[in-house]
C-alpha cells in the first residue's frame, strides 16, 4: 500500500469516528432532586360569595422528583402537604377551615400529590398530570409547570431547579361541599405552587 493510500484510508476512518461520536453523545442521567421546604409555597384562592377571592396557603410541604433535564422528562414525584398547617391570616377562620366542614384534619391530616405523567410542551415548559388525594378520596390533577431556572444557587451554591405551577380542581368532588349554595364559598380552588428543588447528592 502506497503513502498516498495509507493517508487517504486514514483521514476516511477518522472522519467516520469523528461523524460516530457526534451522532451518540453522552446523554445525562435522570437526577433526584428533594424539594427545599425553606423556599416552597402551596397557596390557593376560593371565591367568597361572589364579592372576593380568599387566599391562603399551606407552610408545611415536603416531596421528591426525578427530572432528566436534558431529555426534559419528568420520572416520577411526589408531595406531602400537611392540612393543618393552612393558613389564611384569620385564626377563627383557620380553625373553621381545619374542622369537618372542609379539610377535616383530625381525620385526614395529610393531603398528598403523586405525578403519573409529564407531558413537555416546550423547552422549559410542560404539563405534569397527577393524581391528589383529599378527605381519603383521590382525584385526578392537572397542573401547568414552568422550570424557572436550573443551576448552581447563587447563595451556598448547591444545584437548585426552581419551577412555578398553577391548575384547579373542584372541592365537591372531595366530598367538600360545605356552603357550595349560593356560591357562600366558592367549589373550584386555584393552585399556585412555586418552590426550589435541591439536587439530592446522596
Amino acid at each position: 500500500m502506497t503513502v498516498m493510500r495509507r493517508f487517504i484510508l486514514g483521514a476516511v476512518i477518522a472522519t467516520f469516528a469523528v461523524a460516530g461520536l457526534k451522532a451518540s453523545p453522552v446523554l445525562a442521567e435522570p437526577q433526584r432532586y428533594v424539594v427545599d421546604e425553606e423556599h416552597v409555597s402551596v397557596a390557593f384562592q376560593i371565591g367568597h360569595a361572589r364579592f372576593a377571592n380568599l387566599v391562603g396557603l399551606f407552610t408545611d410541604v415536603s416531596g421528591g422528583f426525578v427530572y432528566d433535564a436534558e431529555a426534559n422528562e419528568l420520572h416520577s414525584g411526589a408531595a406531602v402537604i400537611t392540612a393543618g398547617s393552612v393558613f389564611t391570616g384569620h385564626d377563627r377562620r383557620d380553625g373553621h377551615v381545619r374542622d369537618g366542614d372542609f379539610l377535616d384534619v383530625r381525620n385526614h391530616p395529610e393531603i398528598r400529590f403523586e405525578v403519573t405523567d409529564y407531558e413537555a410542551t416546550g423547552s422549559d415548559q410542560g404539563v405534569v398530570h397527577g393524581e391528589i388525594t383529599i378527605l381519603g378520596v383521590t382525584q385526578p390533577l392537572r397542573l401547568d409547570a414552568t422550570i424557572n431556572r436550573i443551576g448552581p444557587h447563587p447563595i451556598g451554591g448547591a444545584q437548585t431547579l426552581g419551577a412555578s405551577m398553577s391548575g384547579s380542581l373542584m372541592r365537591s368532588d372531595f366530598g367538600m361541599d360545605y356552603a357550595l349554595e349560593d356560591e357562600l364559598v366558592g367549589d373550584e380552588v386555584e393552585l399556585i405552587i412555586e418552590f426550589e428543588a435541591l439536587l439530592d447528592e446522596g
